[in-house]
């Protein structure tokens, strides 16, 4: 795959990757993770007004198996979401989705946490809601990629409930790109162009994609603010 093909997937994946180099170096300079000690979900810290780790944890990983797993993952799922959608509404997904996981987790678990996995789980329930909007005009083959990706969210939510892994971050960012594939994402219908071939048109306008993630931006630091008065954080 090009990069010129998915540059928004590409370009989280630098991102990523360049902060855990700096995790790396940081262990072997530092003695310690400084990165992820500033960064990670840490409940009490998060209430004592470090809002950052609300957005900290995406772009964290804790060893070379966490990071590599999930940048693969990123790299099946990006790109179809990316095309798609569009780099803009793709960009915009994987925030959110990754800040909608951080305040599940902040809500239901009080363990530390970090990772891009809550992020990847919304390209995933956007990708998948997407398929579901649309059943019609992709027919039998939508529908079984749809089934698809109901399995492998499914089975991957079954994995997440082994010790250690945050489940509560993955099903909240699984439901915040569900929720965004309906609030921003695309509506194609099919036109006719010169010569019979088929093209997707977008019925939304970007006026609208911009006031809704606007909007759903809003309804994700709400989000954030109700995760603060959970009982694990009493």
């Amino acid at each position: 795959m090009r990069m010129a093909t998915a540059p928004g997937t590409f370009a989280i994946i630098g991102v990523t990757a360049i902060v855990f180099i700096f995790q790396t170096a940081s262990n072997f300079l530092l003695g310690g993770d400084l990165l992820l000690a500033l960064g990670a979900k840490v409940n009490s810290a998060v209430l004592a007004g470090q809002y950052w780790r609300l957005v900290t944890p995406i772009f964290l990983h804790i060893g070379i198996l966490h990071i590599g797993v999930n940048m693969y993952s990123l790299y099946i799922v990006g790109p179809p979401v990316e095309r798609l959608f569009g780099l803009p509404r793709m960009l915009a997904i994987y925030l959110l989705s990754g800040i909608a996981g951080v305040a599940f987790s902040l809500a239901f678990s009080s363990a530390p946490s970090a990772g891009a996995s809550g992020a990847i789980f919304g390209l995933l329930g956007a990708l998948g809601g997407f398929l579901f909007l649309h059943r019609g005009l992709f027919g039998r083959a939508g529908s079984l990629q749809l089934r698809q990706i109901a399995l492998v969210a499914v089975l991957n939510l079954a994995i997440g409930l082994s010790p250690g892994i945050d489940n509560w971050g993955h099903l909240g960012g699984l439901v915040a790109g569900l929720a965004l594939a309906y609030a921003i994402g695309p509506r194609y219908e099919a036109a006719m162009i010169s010569f019979g071939q088929p093209h997707w048109t977008d019925r939304r306008s970007w006026d609208q994609v911009w006031q809704r993630t606007l909007f759903s931006a809003a309804v994700v630091v709400l989000l954030c603010l109700a995760a603060a008065h959970s009982p694990f954080n009493g």
